[in-house]
């Protein structure tokens, strides 16, 4: 690429997150062959360039164009030798600690995801990354996977700070990073949050609809980027399961966007009974489209050792793809300040649940899990609840003031916790032992 396009496409780049996380593993002398696992279209493979732009050298082996390299990876995997071919191939050097080498859309070669192993093992001293969509059903396949010897980062869209920054408004972050329940965001900075906040719960974090809102501050067209994103998600169904009929993946995928906000219920999910429905929402589920929130016991820590799969609620990854599945009035959302029209097919809930995911750590596959008792006359739910150091911690999205919060009290009185969170449009404030977090800065708790 000449070096004027390389400069413009740096240029077009959007700060992520990840980016510093992979600074850093760049000089980290234990490091480890790095593995970006996310949806396609996420923005795995701009942030491995961007990356790639701080090093002499960069190659990119994409194992879905460059189907003849696939060849290489066949037989003994002796990675010296493979590196050694590479490096005729794409006319370029492979130097430990001048060049990175990016294996892209590597599950559509197998062999060079075992090859990781022998990367770490016999050539440590090189960068290496790969990514892929569909990840998980290739790793599924694999009779190991260099476990010990292979670091993943888990990639999710854009969070709202990364949209926030996108949109050249950092300094509005920082003051809202200061806030808190005993100190308020100013008022004007307030309502200028939860107007970015409406935009972006139509956006979404796709980098794709991000781009095009920022270049044309048109939400109509974005709408046509997302419907093209969905599109391709649906094509990708039949790359999923052979044996699951790309129809029954839609009908499901529908019935989790009509279900949303409360428990999924499998019999419910589809009127194509001879396919295994909880199948289908597990190949979702895999695709990284689907994210389950599972009911906890939440009688202390971890979450997960009482967790009741049975019980599950189901988010989709991006609240952008989610308004438009569930036909969201644009011009109603953006000019009220209604937290029932706001919260309209639970995005809110939606975007809190992501929040909490993106906002974790991205070495690690976190999960989400929510509260429930099923008593008669004394049924109660928490949306979602954290582990917080050694302490559990509930959240509800709610618009109410404290006296509505009858779950959250509940939850409180019988763990004995300290204090709850509930997010809302409401500025920062508290009451009692609740506290009050705009849904803005959720992520930030």
């Amino acid at each position: 690429m000449p070096r004027n396009l390389e400069i413009i496409k740096i240029m077009a780049y959007l700060k992520r997150n990840i980016d510093e996380v992979l600074l850093s593993w760049k000089t980290d002398a234990d490091r480890k062959p790095l593995l970006i696992r996310g949806v396609r279209q996420v923005g795995k493979s701009s942030s491995i360039e961007q990356l790639g732009a701080t090093f002499e050298h960069f190659i990119t082996v994409n194992f879905e164009k460059n189907r003849n390299l696939h060849a290489l990876f066949d037989g003994d995997l002796d990675v010296k030798e493979i590196c050694l071919k590479l490096s005729v191939q794409f006319k370029t050097p492979i130097i430990p600690e001048k060049t990175l080498l990016f294996f892209d859309e590597i599950q559509a070669c197998p062999n060079a995801i075992m090859s990781l192993r022998y990367f770490y093992e016999d050539y440590p001293e090189l960068h290496i990354i790969a990514a892929g969509s569909l990840l998980e059903f290739a790793l599924e396949e694999l009779p190991t996977f260099g476990v010990g010897r292979i670091d993943s980062l888990f990639m999710y869209p854009f969070s709202f700070q990364e949209f926030i920054f996108a949109c050249g408004e950092e300094l509005l972050w920082n003051e809202i990073c200061k806030s808190s329940p005993e100190k308020p965001l100013f008022p004007v900075f307030h309502e200028k949050s939860l107007d970015l906040l409406k935009k972006y719960l139509i956006i979404g974090g796709m980098p794709s609809a991000v781009s095009v809102f920022l270049k044309n501050n048109d939400i109509l067209q974005v709408q046509k980027v997302l419907d093209r994103l969905i599109l391709s998600f649906q094509n990708d169904f039949a790359k999923c399961k052979k044996k699951l009929p790309s129809l029954v993946l839609r009908e499901v995928l529908e019935a989790i966007v009509k279900q949303a906000g409360g428990k999924f219920i499998y019999s419910k999910a589809a009127e194509t009974t001879q396919y295994n429905i909880k199948q289908a929402v597990n190949v979702l589920i895999m695709a990284g489209l689907v994210i389950p929130v599972v009911s906890s016991s939440a009688n202390g820590v971890p979450l997960g050792a009482e967790a009741n799969h049975k019980k599950t609620k189901m988010l989709l990854l991006d609240t952008g793809i989610f308004q438009r599945l569930v036909d969201l009035e644009l011009s109603d959302f953006l000019f009220s300040n209604d937290f029932e029209v706001i919260n309209k097919g639970f995005i809110a809930e939606q975007f809190v649940g992501l929040e909490l995911l993106k906002n974790s750590s991205p070495y690690t596959s976190e999960n989400l899990y929510f509260w429930t008792r099923e008593k008669e006359k004394s049924q109660a739910e928490v949306d979602y609840v954290i582990q917080k150091n050694d302490k559990i911690v509930p959240i509800e999205v709610k618009s109410g003031k404290s006296g509505k919060m009858q779950s959250m009290h509940l939850f409180l009185s019988e763990k004995q916790s300290e204090y709850g969170i509930r997010t809302s449009l409401e500025n920062f404030t508290k009451y009692d032992n609740i506290r009050v977090y705009p849904l803005y800065a959720i992520g930030d708790i």
